[in-house]
């Protein structure tokens, strides 16, 4: 029975290790904090998982929440205009549902669960001499904690990292009361507004630990007014100050906060990072290798909502590397090869979220726009959240874009 070592219980981690547990290996998870700790803890992030996504928690019985959560079936978008009005509005709808279960619920109840299927795990924080240590007694460690010290293992891949600094400041509240939008009252969707220039607020319906609720997220540029979380206030003054903004800049959207109220004491959270891609190997001063995952080594703005998604489909791809591989060593080779065949998709996302940081140009607003015409275009794009490897073909370049545009409104004549 092989022996692997996973550093970091968060999506990738513990997928990666309850669906190695399913295939007999011997799997270890080194977790900074206990199911208690991250329960009661504060918010992690924001995340919405796509159908691909949630395909893989299916596979291994991990999707102990899906009954429970609220179905996301479509995303919608809106602009802001100059009069703080929405110059663009329309909402696409998804092939397959997508679903948001915050973390706190989800890494907590799969560490227990990890444990139940045979796992074993060290609740213990990890420097990078324990890890020189540990690689001695395994036969493979991966690396999925995606902050620390040992994130410096991994050096910073400068031809697949465009941004050196962070691109906007995140800002998070999980709030229950809000009400629905009257367009699809009995349906929910994510909503996507952008304030250019500004930023964007994202809110998405999801399960904490107190039941259905509202995830409220603003992305802000550095230096601009929604860049104002330096004095980290206290919970309840983050939640005014963010319906404030709310009402200056996406007032169609703060009419629905009324009634809202935060769902716990910890239900806040804010911060920012920058955009980066690493090299996948590490080596520690022994000279034993370490292969990073997930956002140890592909760590991208949450603008495009691809983190969650990101992990899953790095668990996925990294679990049947090792499969393939057997009995044979897990050595630098192989740590790079299974990290390139997470690239080979990877790569889009990263492409595409990297572009949605940058001012729309002008064939990206003509897309947009005509999908408030056309519901071919608004299907096509969000559906791009839960495969962005189709982004390629008609969002990223004006030449297709202008063919993509051309032959929907052909077809809508004919």
């Amino acid at each position: 029975m092989r022996k692997v070592l996973i550093i970091g219980a968060g999506q990738a981690g513990l997928q990666l290790g309850l669906s190695l547990r399913s295939h007999h290996y011997d799997v270890t998870i080194m977790s900074a904090r206990t199911p208690d700790e991250i329960r009661h803890g504060r918010v992690m992030s924001t995340q919405c998982m796509f159908g691909p996504a949630l395909a893989h928690e299916r596979d291994y019985a991990l999707n102990l929440w899906e009954p429970q959560t609220p179905d996301i079936e479509g995303i919608g978008l809106s602009i802001a205009g100059a009069d703080n009005q929405r110059a663009l509005d329309w909402v696409g709808w998804l092939d397959d549902y997508a679903q948001s279960v915050d973390q706190r619920v989800k890494m907590s109840g799969w560490l227990e669960l990890f444990e139940q299927r045979g796992g074993k795990v060290v609740y213990h924080g990890v420097t990078t001499s324990d890890i020189d240590s540990l690689t001695r007694l395994y036969e493979l460690v991966i690396v999925a904690a995606g902050k620390g010290e040992i994130v410096q293992l991994f050096d910073r891949d400068p031809d697949r990292s465009p941004y050196t600094s962070t691109q906007r400041i995140l800002s998070v509240v999980y709030v229950h009361g809000m009400t629905p939008r009257p367009e699809h009252p009995t349906t929910h969707a994510v909503r996507f507004n952008a304030i250019p220039g500004v930023g964007e607020l994202f809110i998405m319906p999801a399960l904490t630990n107190s039941g259905p609720c509202d995830i409220l997220f603003f992305e802000g540029v550095p230096g601009g007014p929604l860049d104002c979380w330096d004095d980290r206030p206290q919970p309840a003054d983050h939640l005014r100050r963010m319906l404030d903004l709310m009402r200056q800049y996406v007032p169609w959207e703060y009419e629905r906060c009324a009634g809202v109220e935060l769902t716990d004491g910890r239900a806040t959270l804010a911060g920012g990072y920058p955009p980066v891609v690493r090299q996948p190997v590490g080596e520690l001063p022994s000279g034993g290798r370490v292969l990073g995952m997930a956002d140890v080594v592909v760590a991208n703005d949450p603008i495009t909502g691809q983190g969650s998604n990101s992990a899953s489909k790095c668990a996925a791809s990294y679990l049947a590397s090792i499969l393939e591989r057997g009995d044979d060593p897990f050595d630098a080779g192989w740590m790079q090869r299974a990290f390139d065949e997470y690239w080979s998709d990877a790569q889009h996302t990263t492409m595409w979220t990297n572009a949605m940081l940058a001012p729309p140009p002008a064939h990206v607003m003509n897309l947009l726009g005509a999908a408030g015409t056309y519901p071919e275009i608004a299907h096509r794009f969000v559906n791009g959240f839960a495969d962005p490897s189709d982004f390629q073909y008609w969002f990223l370049d004006p030449e297709k874009a202008e063919r993509y545009l051309a032959s929907v409104a052909h077809r809508d004549d004919a």
